[in-house]
């Protein structure tokens, strides 16, 4: 099993930079929560194929919200990963692990792509080509490919930290009760912060799929609701409650809820609309 110490990469964040707002967009399969549904501000974006069709019902979109700068630091590959490897041939992989991350971090998912694709074919072994192919088919849509990946890079690990963007894919999929199982190893898994409320987002949002908002709610409330230093999945989660206060109709909570985001981050997500249409209901 690879050490995790040995390879830490700044990648797998950048997947992880929206929550779900518990709405899927049109135009796009369900999961996904992390990337192409989160709600962003408006910015050039590169063009990139879009995403499959959906075939199911799908509520109102959402503005997008801007996601955080996040810093690509070199790959460390894994000494157990790449044993009997050339040390040229090793230079090479991480040149061309670095030119990937630039591309993937840069939204230039394509570009990730090409270079991935025949690297994740050739080093089927290597945790950190598994990991970041894997994310870049995420962000693509490509939800089957992408699942195969991050359960390769799991079996290759024992990590947990991209078992979110691994149940994510299988909520896009409709493969609900795999998200519950997912969900299920994480909590007892005992990751860190970000991770784990990543991961109860993915899972309310999977409850709220199959028309369980409330117990979508429960679970929500059940995490990190009134930290002394809010972080940025802390305003994620917070947004999907208020969001699902706001569906369920308990107006007040979801105006409370928008309103704490807002004094944190004014300019978060569609906080600011949210709250003026929120208020129009007492009109």
């Amino acid at each position: 099993m690879a050490s995790r110490a040995a390879r830490r990469t700044d990648w797998g964040g950048v997947a992880r930079k929206g929550a779900s707002v518990l709405r899927p967009i049109p135009g796009a399969d369900r999961g996904d929560a992390y990337a192409a549904k989160v709600p962003e501000r408006q910015s050039p974006r590169p063009q990139q194929p879009p995403p499959p069709e959906r075939a199911k019902h799908a509520p109102q979109d959402a503005p997008r919200r801007r996601r955080s700068k996040v810093r690509l630091e070199v790959p460390q590959l894994d000494p157990v990963g790449v044993r009997g490897m050339p040390s040229a041939e090793q230079q090479r992989l991480a040149q061309r692990l670095r030119e990937a991350g630039e591309d993937f971090l840069a939204e230039r998912f394509g570009d990730a792509l090409t270079t991935l694709r025949p690297l994740a074919s050739r080093y089927a072994a290597i945790a950190e080509v598994q990991e970041l192919y894997g994310l870049t088919l995420y962000r693509l849509g490509r939800w089957t490919a992408a699942s195969h990946r991050l359960e390769q890079y799991e079996q290759l690990t024992g990590a947990v930290d991209q078992l979110p963007v691994l149940a994510d894919c299988y909520r896009a999929l409709g493969r609900l009760n795999e998200v519950h199982d997912v969900w299920d190893r994480l909590r007892h898994a005992d990751p860190d912060a970000q991770t784990i409320t990543e991961g109860r987002i993915v899972a309310a949002g999977a409850l709220a799929d199959e028309g369980r908002p409330r117990d979508a709610i429960r679970l929500l409330e059940a995490g990190p609701l009134r930290p002394k230093r809010p972080k940025e999945h802390h305003l994620r989660l917070w947004y999907a409650l208020a969001d699902l206060y706001d569906r369920v109709g308990d107006l007040q909570r979801a105006r409370r809820g928008f309103a704490r985001i807002a004094d944190v981050d004014p300019g978060f997500v569609d906080v600011e609309d949210r709250l003026a249409a929120l208020g129009s209901h007492d009109s």
